[in-house]
């Protein structure tokens, strides 16, 4: 793979491999025929996953402990060419390994089967009853009159003998990827739905895929679908969390919408204010690459979405509205992808017609026309706004388009800097009733199973504004206090299946990359020799016991006689060289193939022999299966990156946001919580008012020295009673310099404390408040000040996470407060004290403690 897969990513491709690994064994056992979905929101990464998971098929993976099928083909199929050729180009892209293994089916196909190894594409028109592709099919399915004609001469076959030959062929397995797989699976188009379920169920002479995978973000239609299908198993479905996908920084974290205050006609006015914004955009964009470095400025694109017949004096009236506007703009500047396909001369000015695929590197495009969805095809992380000019009852066209720009330009969040982590929409015809409802859809994804192309990417994590107010930093805050929340402490949440060597490997890499650390994977790899050695001595028995089994194969023979019972005898053979690959390449899986390699070359030396490289080999196969050994290296390894970590956490704060966020992965990697550091924002934005389901609007209320304001020093705020009591009597604090916010979303400006639910699983709290205050010596210090819950069944595990961060980090706060209104009354535990924190691990009630005497009224 060229790209490092995201956790979630990597957890969903290991789940997928389970599943076809399980599925092949049913198949070439029993004969069984099984189906499985992966349902990833837009914007998830479902290619680069699937690129992964069609990698390890052919070659196998020893972080996924995959053992590869020499006889795997993939069909690859969706119902757009153009969505074909996008998804070849994005797994050719992503797989390293994949190259000229991916072929397209033409029309001109003329092979009599599928080849092992590799992937070939077809979709829906390619199989219509006039294709050539079709023609000479021999028969015809059942209830149906004859569909093709004589074959072609330059053809052995038709794509279905081709197809029954690949199924038949009892060395390979056709696993067959539906892309997109909720479209072709309704009852809207019944030549499509023929043709899909066709292939999929099989009819006549042609045999029923024997795995099928679908992929998409909505794929409910497709697992209705697969209920009607006779004879197949369903596996367990892969679903990535959209939490995860937000958290992740692919997706963009906030939609802007604008729509008019009054009635009247404004599709001109609000044209004009997004031609505004996507040059303010592109400054912003200039001047965020200048602060980087000599990074690539991206070039943010305007979309302008049209009816679906626009007349001629429509679309010059928008030209002129934003050449108007933007009169620098060039003249090649401005394409369409109307489903026409043919260029447009509108006035003097000619728009031609671009395929959506080529808009993200066709960068002197700087406006798109488009009408509805551009729902195939469609990849451009840099289309910033949105100007639609279509009525309030399109609200779902709407949705569809803008779940298509929500990927962020950089597949990252930009640190610190609200405004060029959103998108904008601006909608002249809509109303705030209307506008309102096409928010409720923006935060839940797909409005219903019968939008099949609806997706947005969900919500949660995200935010939908109503004309924000930007907020920079308060000119009215010390700059001591800047300086106290730039120091202040927040910590990673550990995640399943974390690998402590590799990562090691990883972050030793990276150090060794930008400087920070000489030679750092040749010292991470010494430390972890000498590892081995002590625990080789010190595990001495189990050792040799484990190289014994390395060395032999134990057996049983079983004889019976005629008439008599059946007796059993064991036997031992010398394990082969093969046999002792075999049983190195599963300490490699386990200790990381760089470290075992490494380690063969420490114990081998610069003057060693085959038989040194054997024996080295049989060694790291005998230490890989004593699970002390394995235990005490990744425990060193955690160690040791923990340590680098901090150590060069100053130094890291110089690096480019890019290389940052691969220290940001690696930081996530961890086994425990880690502290990290928190990013000071530069930019943000907030809503003014709040707009209620029927429309209704309420001002905000504000409050002053928040460390993001408005120009006016404001901070618009929404505050439950309980937190309105805790910001007013935290302001009128002796001392009192400046308040923040804490974004309850996963961003590196937000303080995050880790905690582990009733299950076990570690999860992030996200204090509400952090208030700052100057002692009598004139020090700033910080008070984390929590109103929390009691009745919350999360309560409890909660506290006690925030007791474990107290425990550790409140040398570096003045206060850590927890606040509870009880009986009428607000009361605090002080997590600052031994007693109460104590209290809290023994509690087994929440309330019980802000009722107790160990809490005091706040």
């Amino acid at each position: 793979m060229r790209f490092t897969l995201k956790d979630y990513q990597a957890e969903a491709v290991r789940d997928v491999l389970q599943n076809l690994g399980q599925a092949r064994d049913m198949y070439h056992r029993y004969g069984s025929l099984s189906q499985f979905s992966l349902t990833a929101t837009t914007g998830a990464g479902k290619t680069v996953m699937a690129a992964a998971v069609i990698e390890a098929l052919f070659f196998g993976n020893d972080e996924f402990d995959f053992q590869p099928d020499p006889g795997a083909v993939v069909l690859w199929f969706s119902d757009d060419p153009s969505l074909n050729e996008q998804s070849r180009a994005r797994l050719h892209e992503s797989g390293s390994e994949l190259g000229d293994r991916l072929k397209v089916i033409e029309t001109t196909f003329s092979e009599p089967s599928l080849r092992p190894g590799h992937v070939y594409f077809l979709n829906t028109q390619k199989l219509s009853k006039n294709s050539r592709l079709v023609r000479g099919e021999p028969e015809h399915f059942p209830g149906q009159g004859r569909l093709f004609q004589p074959k072609p001469d330059e053809m052995q076959s038709s794509i279905y003998d081709v197809i029954t030959n690949t199924v038949e062929n009892k060395d390979l397995t056709l696993y067959f990827i539906l892309d997109e797989a909720h479209r072709g699976m309704g009852t809207s188009s019944r030549d499509r739905t023929t043709i899909v379920r066709r292939l999929i169920n099989g009819s006549g002479a042609v045999p029923p895929m024997p795995v099928v995978f679908g992929i998409s973000a909505t794929v409910e239609r497709f697992e209705a679908a697969m209920k009607d299908a006779k004879g197949r198993t369903a596996l367990p479905p892969v679903v990535v969390d959209s939490s995860l996908v937000q958290a992740s920084g692919l997706l963009k974290d906030d939609i802007v919408l604008s729509i008019p205050a009054e009635q009247g006609a404004f599709d001109t006015v609000l044209l004009r204010r997004a031609v505004d914004k996507i040059r303010e955009s592109t400054a912003a964009w200039l001047e965020y690459a200048a602060e980087q470095g000599g990074t690539e400025p991206v070039v943010p694109l305007l979309v302008v979405q049209v009816g679906d017949k626009p007349s001629d004096e429509d679309l010059l009236r928008m030209l002129d509205a934003i050449y108007e506007a933007w009169p620098e703009l060039g003249f090649d500047a401005i394409a369409h992808v109307f489903g026409e396909h043919k260029d447009l001369m509108v006035g003097q000015q000619p728009v031609p017609y671009i395929e959506p695929q080529r808009v993200q590197d066709q960068k002197h495009i700087r406006v798109l026309l488009a009408k509805s969805a551009i729902s195939t095809g469609w990849d451009c992380p840099r289309a910033e706004v949105l100007v639609s000019m279509r009525p309030a009852q399109d609200r779902t066209h709407i949705t569809q388009l803008l779940g298509r720009m929500i990927r962020t330009p950089l597949a990252r969040r930009i640190p610190g800097n609200e405004l060029l982590n959103s998108v904008d929409c601006l909608l002249p015809f809509f109303d705030r009733k209307a506008a309102t409802e096409v928010a409720e859809m923006l935060m839940k994804g797909a409005t219903s199973k019968d939008d099949e192309d609806d997706d947005t990417g969900g919500g949660e994590g995200r935010r939908v504004l109503f004309d924000p107010v930007e907020l920079h930093p308060n000119p009215q805050v010390p700059k001591k206090v800047w300086d106290c929340f730039a120091d202040l402490p927040t910590v990673t949440i550990p995640k399943k299946g974390v690998k402590p060597i590799r990562r090691l490997t990883a972050l030793a890499t990276a150090l060794s990359k930008d400087g920070l650390i000489e030679d750092a994977v040749e010292k991470a790899h010494r430390h972890l020799h000498a590892v081995l050695d002590g625990r080789a001595v010190q595990y001495k028995e189990k050792v040799d016991h484990a190289r014994q089994d390395v060395l032999t194969m134990s057996g049983e023979e079983a004889r019976g006689r005629l008439g008599g019972g059946i007796s059993y005898r064991s036997f031992e053979e010398s394990a082969d060289p093969r046999a002792i690959e075999d049983s190195y390449r599963a300490a490699t899986r386990l200790l990381s193939p760089a470290l075992c390699s490494s380690y063969v070359d420490h114990l081998v030396g610069p003057d060693g022999d085959e038989d040194d490289l054997l024996e080295a080999n049989i060694a790291v196969a005998a230490l890989g299966r004593v699970i002390e050994v394995f235990q005490a290296v990744e425990d060193e390894a955690d160690d040791l990156a923990r340590s680098w970590l901090t150590q060069t956490r100053v130094a890291r704060k110089g690096l480019s946001d890019e290389r940052q966020s691969e220290y940001d992965r690696l930081e996530g990697m961890s086994t425990k919580p880690e502290r990290i550091s928190l990013t000071v924002p530069v930019a943000a934005q907030a809503d003014t008012k709040v707009r209620e389901a029927d429309g209704a609007e309420r001002e905000l209320e504000t409050r002053l020295m928040h460390l993001m304001a408005s120009e006016d020093g404001s901070y618009p705020v929404e505050l439950n009673n309980w937190e309105r009591k805790v910001v007013n009597s935290e302001m009128g604090q002796p001392g009192f310099k400046g308040w923040y916010r804490n974004p309850a979303r996963n961003t590196k400006e937000s303080l995050a404390i880790a905690y582990k639910d009733e299950s076990g699983d570690w999860k992030s709290l996200r204090p509400d408040f952090i208030f700052f205050g100057a002692d009598h010596s004139g020090k700033v210090m910080a008070d984390l000040v929590d109103p929390h819950g009691h009745h919350l069944s999360d309560a409890l595990p909660k506290l006690r996470g925030l007791v474990d961060f107290a425990e550790q980090y409140q040398s570096e706060f003045r206060r850590i407060e927890s606040v509870a209104e009880t009986n009428g009354t607000m009361r605090v535990l002080d997590l600052t004290r031994h007693h109460v924190r104590q209290a809290v691990r023994e509690a087994e009630s929440a309330k019980g403690l802000y009722e107790s005497r160990i809490a005091s009224d706040y």
